[in-house]
């Protein structure tokens, strides 16, 4: 299968020298980059450490005078030059380097017109940049990964078949996403199925299109597949070289929650008991009980569920649940 291309700019304004290395080798792990420049005022003495960098790599330096003081020049050459590569059609995808939001409306605009974009900056990068990216990549994250790991397959990933139309740009994407919500993005994931098992790929390309600055080396992992293994609610089926996951069901049967539920209920008699209460006797009995193994958003949703009972607040307008009907 043929690499794709990708044309590399780098914000030498934004950017320090010492991240070169890791920038090229993460972005070899998605193609090779045809086009790699980097912007900057090369008069300026603050430039001359770039210098071995720039000829050990191959990486070509465009000038860019610094025509007004205190304003970043590079960026519009940038803007300019990487228009210019998209009309020559000479590249499938742009690898953005800079930890200035600037470049928000770039990544928008050469993802329209289909181009994978992968962006990289420091820790300090905003949102809006991070999400406007098929994918963002923390470079202080990749300088703090181990020289030995493998890294993040883009194949794993499945970044080679991502959909530019489906891509969502949810802006309330945090610099690092919990466990639990990436686990139960993923059981959303496969709740979806029929079959109720997903492949690898599809699960690593839609955690992507809602959270761009998703990485498992936040998590001190290599690879997505060891850190689903991490995760309890799921499990992972290996087939051949095929690796799909489907939920780790231990589940406790419904019908017994249920029954048990009603029954705390019924003893409390016309008093009723608080929905906190109820909660903590059911999961004293029922150690892995979680509502959203069931399908719901919260507790009181699973209790509503329940025909027979019904939750109404108090003079304290604290929640309570009482037997519907003549028992209550």
């Amino acid at each position: 299968m043929e690499e794709k291309r990708f044309a590399l700019l780098i914000d030498a304004d934004n950017i320090s020298v010492k991240y070169v290395k890791y920038i090229l080798d993460e972005i070899s792990q998605y193609g090779v980059a045809t086009y790699k420049r980097i912007y900057g005022d090369w008069t300026e003495t603050t430039s001359s450490s770039w210098k071995d960098a720039l000829l050990e790599n191959s990486i070509n330096p465009v000038q860019q005078f610094s025509y007004t003081r205190g304003k970043n020049s590079t960026d519009s050459a940038m803007i300019i030059d990487a228009m210019d590569i998209l009309y020559t059609k000479s590249v499938e995808g742009f690898c953005i380097v800079s930890s200035d939001s600037d470049f928000t409306k770039l990544a928008s605009r050469l993802r329209e017109d289909g181009m994978l974009v992968i962006g990289m900056g420091e820790e300090k990068t905003p949102k809006p940049f991070r999400v406007a990216c098929d994918r963002f990549i923390s470079l202080n994250l990749l300088m703090d990964s181990d020289i030995g790991e493998e890294g993040i397959s883009p194949k794993e990933l499945g970044l080679s078949n991502c959909n530019k139309e489906e891509k969502n740009n949810n802006l309330s994407v945090g610099t690092i996403i919990t466990k639990e919500t990436i686990e139960e993005e993923i059981i959303k994931i496969i709740s979806s199925k029929e079959n109720g098992v997903v492949g690898l790929g599809e699960i690593g390309s839609t955690l992507l299109k809602k959270y761009p600055d998703f990485d498992v080396r936040n998590y001190g992992y290599s690879l997505l597949s060891k850190f689903l293994v991490e995760l309890p609610r799921l499990k992972m089926i290996k087939r051949g070289k095929s690796i799909s996951v489907e939920r780790n069901d231990n589940r406790i049967n419904k019908n017994e929650i249920d029954t048990y539920t009603i029954n705390i209920v019924k003893s409390q008699g016309r008093d009723g008991i608080f929905l906190g209460e109820l909660g903590n006797r059911i999961h004293n009995k029922y150690k892995n009980f979680n509502v959203r193994d069931y399908g719901y958003s919260k507790f009181s949703k699973y209790i509503e569920e329940i025909d027979c009972l019904s939750i109404k607040q108090d003079s304290n307008r604290q929640k309570k649940v009482f037997i519907k009907g003549p028992e209550k």
